[in-house]
This record gives structure tokens, sequence and C-alpha cells, in this order.
């Protein structure tokens, strides 16, 4: 049993490192080759993924820290096809839309390299989507709304874990962000304090899927040491 101690009045148990590294160079870099390896993949197999390793990446990814530790997200698994068809028909409307209009020229050109359109036939091939939601406020069952902090930061950082995690089962996912995303609100049917974040198709990739050749900044252009 975890030893505890109670601090300023709350309760707290001693931390103990789950991971044992002799090695602390050796892993740091090991890892990094593994992730190094991942990319934003468009192109699916419809290969069925057992449901007990989206719930195991999700878990991963709500270990997350989080604002006074109020957790604000909702992670929306969709498996069924009929869902996922009603989702893509309104994501691509709402992509069209952007590629014939709200997208500045700098922009479509940014985005020639990636090959992108408004097609998004990964919605449907997927064996899973997940919508992350964030949850500005809570609400108790009355109705009383309860503050939520940095919950932009603390969605987004659970959001870069899901990714690893999901890279780290040997899955693929694509970020996608059809703006505005009100529609998964409402097809979801989901509260009025959740408003959409991200939506990530996961599963393996097609068989011989290409993707951009294209290289991730170096350390000295991202990082700077004091």
């Amino acid at each position: 049993m975890a030893k505890r101690k109670t601090i300023e009045g709350n309760p707290h148990i001693l931390f103990e490192q789950k991971i044992e590294v002799e090695d602390i160079e050796k892993s740091a870099k090991e890892f990094y080759d593994v992730m190094d390896s991942r990319r934003s993949i468009r192109d699916f197999s419809d290969k069925p993924i057992p449901k007990s390793v989206i719930e195991n990446i999700i878990r991963t990814s709500s270990t997350a820290p989080s604002g006074a530790h109020k957790q604000p997200w909702t992670f929306c698994v969709v498996e069924s096809s009929n869902l996922k068809l009603k989702i893509r028909t309104a994501a691509e409307e709402e992509e069209r839309k952007s590629y014939e209009g709200r997208m500045s020229e700098e922009w479509l050109e940014d985005l020639k390299p990636l090959g992108t359109n408004h097609l998004k036939p990964f919605l449907e091939i997927a064996p899973y989507l997940i919508i992350v939601f964030k949850k500005p406020y809570d609400l108790d069952s009355e109705g009383n709304k309860f503050q939520n902090y940095y919950v932009n930061e603390s969605v987004g950082i659970a959001c870069g874990m899901l990714i690893t995690a999901i890279h780290q089962a040997g899955l693929v996912t694509l970020t996608h962000t059809p703006s505005p995303m009100n529609f998964l609100t409402k097809l979801l049917e989901r509260p009025s304090n959740e408003r959409a974040f991200l939506l990530l198709p996961v599963g393996y990739p097609a068989n011989e899927t290409f993707v951009p050749d294209i290289e991730r900044k170096p350390l000295e252009q991202i990082a700077k040491f004091y």
C-alpha cells in the first residue's frame, strides 16, 4: 500500500516512479526514433481493431495534466458506419467551402506539397473515429456551471498524448479539423458545454501507403538552450 500523508488538509500519496531506466540517453534516443517514424496518414485500411486497444489509447490520453486537474475533455469514439458516413458528408461540405473561398491563396499554396483537398474518404474507411471535445465548464445534474481552467492547453496536451499512444500501438492517424466543427456536436448529440476540438481517424495504413517526402525542422531551428 502506498504511503500517505495529509498536506494542508488534503490527502497525498507517495510518488513512485514506475519506469526504471538505467541509460536515460539511450532511452530518450530510442523513443525519439520511434516517434520520428510517425506520419500523418490519409490512406487507411478497414482492417478491424479490438475495442480494448482504443480504450487503452484513450486511457493513456486521459493521464495528461490539466488545469486544476479538471480533465476538461470527452473522447467520443465512432464505429458506426452510418454515423461515419454522416460525419464524412458534413465534413466534406465544410472543407469544400474552405478550399473554395475561406482559405487564403497563401494557405492553399502551403498545402500543395501535402496533396490535400476537400475529399475525406478516410472518415468512412478507418475502423474508428475519435472526436475530442473540450469542456470550457462542467455541468452538474441540476445544470449548475463549474469553471474549468486552461482548457485549450489541457486538451491540446491530451491530444498530443493520444496521437503518441496511437503510434505506439502500431496504428496511424491524422489530425483533422474541419472548420467550423459545430456539426459534430449535433451529430453526436453532445451537451451544451462541449465544443469539438479535434477529429482523429484511427486504423492501420492501407497497403502501399505513400506520404509526402518532407522533413521536420532540425533541432537548432526549434530549440534554444540558455
